[in-house]
């Protein structure tokens, strides 16, 4: 028997260390050639590293959340043979294969590709998960769509077991929780009286979202403009759309029409659809519209790219964004997927609240974000209507954009949205 040695590998592009985000096996373990060992993130990318060979792990070179040295060892493998530890011989490094990929400086965090769960013994019943005996004040992981599910399903997540990255609780568990039956929830236990403390070290995508959040905020000289638009026009162009074409060309949700009129507006104020490299001090200008549009997933907000956004029509760029939207949240999207925007359209949809302040995208310029829709009272032309408004919340860089200049781009996205014809008058 012998030793197979595993160095972090050379991930390229001058990175010199990365951080070991996750492991996929215990000392202990057998492995096989081509399985996943662990998930190392660098400032652009989670990577797998996979095995090179079959045998035993016997030693694991870090712990998840530590930053280790290209080259550094990550793992040893017993084998059969001689391995690689003869005297004299180098270890190879394997090689890095991307998971799921985050484009620096990007402000939303991308997550990376969770391993696929292994399969149930062939002939015997999945194990239903053991109830969890959480303190009262323990704060699961959960996304708010769990959240929300388990809220309109009446369970108190502390007792739901956990079986994502860290703990965190999904769908599936939910799911698994309610198929159990006779889990009476403790009396009393909502009011139970709690001392406990937790300390959660801040490792892998969280890490990665407060450098590039702390990154944006120091580098950008942030400022933020915000209208409210009338879009009980838009509302009922979209309605008329989905009841004529939703059957052969789908159903419109209100992005896409936004996504358009960010493309037009963006004709006559092309100095914000722009990159800003502030080390070389250079303005990139394009004439494309590539547009970041954020996506919601149980792992974090992922932010794919519609590419050339202008030659797209309205269900073109539906049929886009659903599509990246559920490439991100499968944790399937490229390299090329998930990089290159040119501006930002940030959404939180009926949770969207009255006025945000959205965090650049660097090195975009320009964040446009979309708060709900509400209907309230308005005064036309004296008289008092009902309207269904929205605001728009946004930010620039300063550095580059005026604040003139932004006043005025959202002033004409407000107007292509108060008269929709106009988004098509070419």
């Amino acid at each position: 028997m012998g030793i197979h040695v595993i160095k972090m590998p050379d991930i390229g592009e001058g990175i010199a260390e990365v951080e070991l985000s996750q492991w996929h096996v215990q000392v202990g373990d057998l492995v096989v050639e081509d399985q996943v060992l662990a998930d190392v993130m660098t400032d652009k990318a989670m990577v797998d590293i996979p095995s090179p060979v079959h045998g035993k792990v016997i030693a694991l070179g870090g712990v998840p959340g530590e930053v280790m040295a290209v080259g550094s060892v990550l793992i040893s493998i017993e084998v059969e043979g001689v391995g690689n530890l003869r005297e004299g011989a180098a270890a190879p490094t394997p090689k890095a294969v991307p998971a799921a990929v985050v484009e620096k400086p990007l402000v939303e965090p991308v997550a990376a590709s969770k391993p696929a769960a292994k399969p149930a013994p062939t002939g015997a019943a999945a194990p239903r998960p053991a109830p969890v005996a959480r303190t009262a004040d323990e704060r699961p992981l959960a996304s708010p769509a769990v959240r929300k599910q388990a809220w309109d399903a009446g369970i108190e997540l502390r007792f739901v077991h956990g079986s994502g990255p860290a703990g965190r609780i999904l769908h599936e568990d939910l799911d698994a929780y309610l198929a159990q039956s006779g889990q009476p929830l403790p009396v009393g236990a909502s009011y139970a009286k709690r001392t406990d403390e937790q300390q959660i070290p801040v490792i892998g995508l969280r890490r990665k979202i407060a450098q590039r959040m702390q990154d944006a905020k120091r580098r950008a000289a942030h400022f933020s403009y915000v209208e409210e638009v009338d879009v009980t026009a838009l509302e009922e162009l979209r309605v008329h759309l989905n009841h004529k074409y939703g059957d052969s060309r789908g159903k419109l949700t209100l992005l896409p029409f936004l996504v358009r009129a960010l493309v037009v507006a963006l004709r006559d104020f092309p100095q914000i659809n722009v990159r800003y490299d502030d080390d070389a001090q250079v303005i990139t200008r394009y004439g494309a519209v590539h547009v970041g549009v954020a996506a919601q997933t149980d792992g974090g907000l992922m932010v794919p790219v519609v590419r050339h956004a202008e030659s797209l029509n309205l269900w073109g760029a539906a049929a886009e964004i659903n599509r990246l939207a559920q490439a991100a949240r499968s944790g399937k999207a490229s390299r090329e997927e998930m990089s290159g925007s040119t501006i930002t359209l940030t959404s939180l949809g009926a949770l969207g609240g009255i006025v945000s302040t959205p965090v650049l995208n660097l090195p975009e310029v320009a964040i446009v974000g979309v708060n709900r829709i509400v209907e309230r009272p308005v005064v036309i032309k004296g008289q008092i209507v009902i309207r269904k408004m929205m605001n728009l919340s946004s930010s620039f860089d300063h550095r580059v954009v005026d604040g003139m200049d932004a006043a005025q781009f959202i002033q004409a996205i407000r107007g292509l949205l108060e008269q929709p014809a106009s988004l098509f008058v070419e």
